[in-house]
């Protein structure tokens, strides 16, 4: 079975350091294309922005399984320009506004280096500091540079890729862990299934571009890996967290429901099975909050079996989270294992 190393971390480091805000993916999406070159099977690029890849099987009565990872990050979109580099923003997707004041961002194509500024705790009332601060009184400053970007260019955080021995930190480990994870699986496709791979847009703002992807492939069933928040951090008053949904060193997390998707029965038992014979952790996300691709994925066309596999991570939509290399190692693995044994008959019997 093919390890993850080096190569993996470098394409990952790459890909985290790129900036792919939602609606703005050109950069992740040309790392990926290149990575593509050679590979074989059918690429193309939709008008939506997704990247669709197909590596066709061999044999009878193969499934078609689509397997997706979103390309886009959260961040910032510029809407106005108040002069002398400062310009008021909007946030892309989901963020708790209470982190941004003092971040270091970059800005536009060029990568300007830039920070969200709000007024210095020295000059706040008593009164102010025991309310948020509103996002309209933040203001991102990129000082006289400011010509050179406008209202509509995006902005990420500035946040660089590092490793420390088994751990992760980068700024947008959501979802470009699950970008690395299917490139692999593309490189190294199972011959029984006829393996269709949509890297996604828009995933942080409504799941566009997996309705789309979904449409166009029409596949008998549709994997989508992520990376999900965990809730895995001691509680205030030092007793044990019994109300994680998942924990940082357990294995991939496979879901059985989230805010969008109840997840096929028949893919979660395929998958569990899975990691239970080859002896691979492995975790049941539990049910709450957040959704991913396949919450638009399963309503396409007349309805696909999906299923939702994820690396744990910590601190999601801000500056840097963290995540475990044995996680996303496994999580490779169990996918890896999990394709080369769907057969036809995995969906034969009923949903229930």
């Amino acid at each position: 079975m093919p390890t993850f190393g080096n190569a993996q971390l470098k394409l990952l480091e790459k890909l985290c350091n790129a900036s792919a805000v939602s609606g703005d993916e050109g950069e992740v999406r040309k790392i990926i294309l290149e990575e593509l070159k050679g590979r074989g099977g059918d690429t193309r690029v939709d008008a939506l922005g997704n990247v669709l890849v197909t590596h066709p099987g061999s044999g009878k009565k193969r499934l078609k399984v689509m397997l997706t990872a979103h390309m886009d990050e959260v961040g910032f979109m510029l809407v106005a320009d108040d002069g002398e580099g400062l310009f008021r923003f909007e946030t892309v997707g989901g963020m708790d506004i209470r982190q941004l004041p003092g971040k270091a961002v970059l800005v536009g194509k060029e990568h300007l280096p830039g920070v969200i500024g709000a007024r210095p705790i020295h000059l706040t009332t008593a009164e102010e500091l025991r309310q948020k601060i509103p996002l309209d009184a933040l203001r991102i400053d990129i000082g006289p540079a400011g010509g050179k970007v406008f209202p509509g260019d995006r902005a990420t955080f500035a946040t660089r890729f590092q490793r420390n021995g088994p751990v992760l930190i980068a700024k947008a480990l959501d979802n470009r862990l699950g970008i690395v994870t299917l490139l692999e699986l593309f490189k190294n496709a199972p011959t029984n299934i006829d393996l269709l791979v949509a890297f996604t847009v828009q995933e942080e703002i409504g799941l566009r571009g997996a309705r789309v992807a979904a449409y166009t492939f029409n596949p008998d069933l549709a994997i989508t890996v992520d990376a999900t928040p965990a809730n895995d951090l001691p509680t205030w008053d030092g007793e044990e967290n019994i109300s994680y949904n998942t924990k940082l060193g357990l294995g991939p997390a496979i879901y059985i429901a989230d805010s969008s998707t109840l997840c096929d029965p028949r893919l979660v038992r395929h998958l569990s099975e899975t990691a239970r014979l080859g002896k691979l952790p492995f975790q049941i996300r539990q049910p709450g909050g957040g959704g991913t691709d396949a919450g638009s994925i399963h309503m396409a066309r007349a309805g696909i079996p999906s299923v939702s596999v994820s690396v744990p991570h910590r601190y999601s939509h801000t500056a840097a989270s963290i995540a475990r290399m044995d996680d996303w190692k496994n999580t490779y693995s169990l996918l890896q294992a999990a394709l080369s044994r769907i057969t036809p008959e995995l969906l034969e019997s009923g949903r229930a």
